[in-house]
């Protein structure tokens, strides 16, 4: 295992070389971010440094640090594009969708876990009645006859979430 003045000899040595490796494969923008991390695991892992030419290793190691940089910036676009499209689903009045969400969702969480797996398998996993169906190892016909009743159960779910809700409904002044 390195000393710490090992450490920071092998540091100043190739900090150069690791940057210019960086630079290379991600700007300058990320270099200094790449190489603090590749240090960073390179002093976790100070035990398995090997002790003739390290450069290819320490280059292996930003290589593997500009990898995961690239993946959870995809990560964050993907979830950025998710963001934008439920976004854009919107429309009318936002809040009008957010309580009839959260009515849908009270309603939901009353129904048995049977009703709420069908309901949810075509809903919100958008399979076809045929794909869920198998998922749940009933015939196509069954697994629509399951549906239909989860359907009227969450319809009446519904209506008893809304009629026990006693806030009042809002009524513009000009509507009076």
């Amino acid at each position: 295992m390195l000393s710490d003045d090992d450490f920071a000899a092998l540091f100043d040595a190739y900090r150069p070389r690791v940057y210019a490796y960086a630079v290379s494969r991600c700007g300058r923008r990320l270099a200094e971010e790449v190489v603090s991390e590749t240090f960073v695991v390179v002093w976790r892992r100070r035990d398995v440094i090997p002790a003739k030419a390290p450069l290819p290793w320490l280059l292996g190691v930003a290589h593997n640090v500009i990898r995961e940089l690239y993946r959870d910036e995809l990560r964050q676009a993907a979830l950025d594009e998710a963001l934008r499209g439920w976004t854009e689903e919107l429309e009318g009045d936002v809040a009008d969708q957010v309580a009839e969400r959260a009515t849908a969702m009270k309603a939901l969480s009353t129904l048995s876990d049977a009703d709420k797996e069908v309901l949810t398998l075509v809903s919100w996993h958008g399979l076809t009645s045929a794909q869920a169906a198998a998922v749940v190892g009933s015939s196509r016909s069954a697994f629509f006859v399951r549906l239909h009743r989860a359907r009227r159960r969450l319809e009446a779910a519904m209506n008893n979430v809304t009629a026990a809700d006693p806030r009042p409904a809002f009524v513009p002044e000009e509507e009076k």
